[in-house]
């Protein structure tokens, strides 16, 4: 109960904000029999706001104060006798208002026919004040804020379905780095669709995004005053703790605050987390419709988040027990393969690849020797030189690899690496004499980076390269061995001194396996 009084206590009562009507008419007496016949006029909970205009301009200064006016009464003979109609056009044509609801009242109707008026504008009812009595007067008001009323809810649905569609795509392209970012956009999403349906009113939304992973509740974003360092952090925990106990605990919402929204955030009833919302007036059931509908789809956006990421957790899995099976053979083979990676990615970023195409180009590489699995130990782990016919068995790792990795679609660009990391610039490479731009990209980062690492490693036959002198060698095979512009592009890394940690790795590292290059 204590938390209650809290969390009531920071609210305020809402407010129904009233009908903006505007009295258009020259004769001083009609505005006031209208505000006299209309006095205690209340409809959906709402009353009346009476706006008075003594001309058509005075009433389109008024309009530009007021552009949520519901419903204008309108005189025909005012400075002009047909300003009254002329004002109709300007709000309908100019102002390019079709939702606000127009009633004509004339005391002369044999300046502006009914029916001629009825058919040449847009309006919605026509009265001779001689028959508008009291009780027709609020029957046209009642009937034209009625019909207000479900224009707004139209157009509401409209554009929050709308704003849905729009969103939607973004629901469904989530990375680790923008989750934040994301339930951020949620939030302001939500809150956008609440402020559709209040006609432009200022009022104020709060809200918190929250998820859940077993008892554990997180919040990922607030908005208002639930902003991290607008609220306490008292006040925002107590609030999570009711929301969780409202959906996860089935309870009436008695500690919210009152007109508050609490929505789950859920795919086939597993509960992700929960969205809360705060206004000063009380959200409408169309507000809540959608919030329902938006928050659905960002449920299902999270859900598909959650997938991908497990289907890259399998992936980098699958990647690292085959990249184990090749070190399983030659235990110096999983030290190479991890700066493999690591050069590749640095080389592909250099390059101008994105974050995410580098991160996939380093994993592929990890792969580029899977193939010495089908190696003899004999060749594979022989401590001298090989031989011409030793040299032609081990380059058929480059076909096994090919042959290993061609079952699994998720591996393509491993296997484009594991088949085409030897090929050269000049066609003289293998298994296929590629040459040039035949050459797959990735298989020409791998191609320099790989025999940069097996110079600075030791061999059972050679101690390291120096560095510097290895860098010569990528400089010379550039053109012939190395495509010229991935061989600049990793020798400007190893100038800003961008490869100096794998460097080391290397020469400390015990003698691997022999070189295949």
């Amino acid at each position: 109960m204590k938390i209650v009084r809290k969390i009531a206590a920071a609210g305020g009562a809402n407010r129904a904000s009233p009908w903006k009507v505007l009295v258009v008419d020259d004769e001083p007496d009609i505005r006031q029999l209208t505000a006299l016949n209309l006095r205690g006029f209340e409809f959906a909970t709402r009353k009346l706001q009476l706006i008075e205009a003594g001309s058509a301009a005075e009433a389109r200064e008024r309009l530009r104060e007021h552009p949520d006016i519901a419903l204008a009464l309108v005189d025909v003979v005012m400075e002009t006798d047909d300003a009254g109609l002329r004002l109709v056009e300007y709000i309908r044509r100019e102002l390019g208002n079709d939702m606000m609801r127009l009633v004509i009242r004339t005391g002369q109707p044999g300046v502006a026919p009914e029916r001629y008026v009825i058919e040449n504008f847009d309006i919605d009812d026509y009265k001779d004040k001689t028959e508008l009595t009291a009780q027709r007067l609020y029957t046209s008001v009642r009937s034209a804020l009625k019909g207000y009323r479900d224009l707004q809810t139209i157009e509401l649905n409209r554009q929050g379905l709308s704003r849905i569609l729009a969103v939607t795509p973004q629901l469904y392209n989530l990375r680790h780095d923008n989750l934040e970012e994301y339930f951020e956009g949620v939030l302001m999403q939500l809150i956008g669709i609440c402020r559709l349906g209040h006609s432009g009113m200022l009022y104020t939304i709060d809200g918190m995004v929250m998820t859940v992973d077993g008892q554990e509740i997180r919040i990922r974003a607030g908005a208002g005053e639930l902003q991290d360092g607008h609220a306490s952090a008292q006040r925002r925990h107590e609030i999570a703790e009711l929301c969780s106990e409202v959906v996860m605990g089935n309870q009436e919402a008695a500690g919210l605050r009152t007109g508050s929204v609490v929505v789950p955030l859920a795919v086939k009833n597993e509960v992700f987390g929960f969205v809360y919302l705060e206004a000063d007036e009380a959200l409408s059931q169309a507000d809540r419709e959608l919030i329902q509908i938006l928050a659905n789809q960002c449920a299902a956006g999270l859900d598909n988040f959650r997938l991908h990421h497990s289907l890259e957790e399998s992936y980098d899995q699958a990647v690292d027990m085959l990249g184990e099976v090749a070190e399983y053979k030659d235990t110096a083979t999983g030290m190479h393969i991890r700066r493999i990676q690591e050069l590749t990615h640095l080389l592909a970023l250099e390059l101008g690849a994105s974050e995410a195409e580098a991160e996939v180009y380093g994993k592929a590489s990890r792969l580029h020797d899977i193939g010495k699995v089908g190696i003899p130990d004999s060749v594979l782990r022989k401590p001298g030189k090989l031989t011409p016919e030793e040299y032609e068995v081990i380059k058929q790792h480059s076909s096994i690899g090919d042959n290993i990795l061609k079952y699994s679609p998720s591996l393509a660009v491993a296997r484009v690496v594991a088949r085409s990391h030897h090929e050269r610039w000049n066609g003289n490479g293998y298994p296929d004499k590629l040459a040039g731009d035949d050459i797959p990209y990735v298989a020409r980062l791998v191609s320099v980076v790989d025999v940069f690492d097996a110079l600075v490693s030791a061999r059972p036959y050679k101690g390291p390269w120096q560095a510097e002198e290895a860098a010569r060698e990528i400089e010379r095979g550039a053109g012939t061995l190395f495509d010229p512009r991935v061989a600049q592009a990793f020798l400007a890394l190893y100038r800003r001194g961008a490869l100096d940690a794998q460097i080391a790795a290397a020469a400390a590292a015990p003698p691997e396996a022999p070189a295949d290059d």
